[in-house]
């Protein structure tokens, strides 16, 4: 299980578009959304926390791709000869993701206070960090469970449109209060806007709310659940 993890790690790391789309690409739309238009420091704390939730989220459903490729190149045959269960292999991959998603946050973490003047706390800063990455783990599931179900191209789109979607619907890009009444009280059940939340309520000074915890280990266990169900489906086909 370590050495399945070592190497899965070191494969994500080496990946080129891993770099640009999950760590160059949040940081850029971070310092562009929060230096364009309101100069406030409320607003760039506000951006760098749900920015920084984005790139842990983009990080995280990237896993599912490399799942992909694995199903194309025989690997995840070659892993069914192992004593390793069906949900082991998903945790290894999971925490592969886990790790992989660290350098987006601490990527936007440190343009916000390096370059855009953000200042808090030390423990603040370690718990945003801290709580983002752990809150990020739903997400690299759903990634996984895309990635065991369909091809290669397909789970790309699919983690594609999931990002996307989840970023914008739970207020990752704009704030929440700007959505329709309607709009702003679905958000609060999808997963992206309670995993920002949990670094934003460490930014203002407070714990995070019990019921974005519990929204986020609902969903854990929906995603973990497909993530499972599509490896076993996966290596049925093979």
């Amino acid at each position: 299980m370590r050495d399945y993890l070592r190497l899965e790690v070191r494969r994500t790391l080496r990946d080129p578009g891993f770099v640009v789309g999950g760590i160059a690409m949040p940081v850029l739309m971070y310092l562009l959304f929060t230096n364009l238009g309101q100069d406030e420091s409320g607003w760039r704390t506000g951006g760098m926390v749900g920015m920084a939730a984005y790139g842990a989220l983009g990080s995280a459903l990237n896993t599912g791709g490399g799942v992909a490729e694995d199903r194309a190149t025989g690997w995840l045959r070659q892993l069914r000869v192992t004593p390793m269960t069906p949900r082991q292999v998903v945790v290894g991959r999971a925490l592969t993701g886990t790790v992989t998603v660290l350098p987006a946050i601490v990527a936007v973490l440190a343009a916000g206070g390096l370059l855009n003047g953000v200042r808090l706390a030390a423990w603040q800063w370690a718990g945003i960090a801290a709580l983002l990455w752990l809150g990020s783990v739903p997400f690299t599931l759903l990634g996984l469970g895309n990635g065991y179900r369909l091809s290669g191209q397909t789970t790309g789109v699919a983690n594609m449109l999931c990002g996307l979607g989840l970023a914008v619907l739970g207020g990752l890009w704009f704030p929440v209060t700007l959505f329709p009444h309607w709009l702003r009280a679905l958000s609060r059940y999808t997963p992206a806007n309670r995993f920002a939340q949990l670094g934003g309520s460490v930014a203002t000074g407070h714990a995070p709310a019990p019921g974005a915890v519990a929204v986020l280990i609902g969903w854990l266990l929906v995603f973990g659940s497909y993530a499972v169900l599509s490896y076993r489906r996966g290596a049925a086909n093979l």
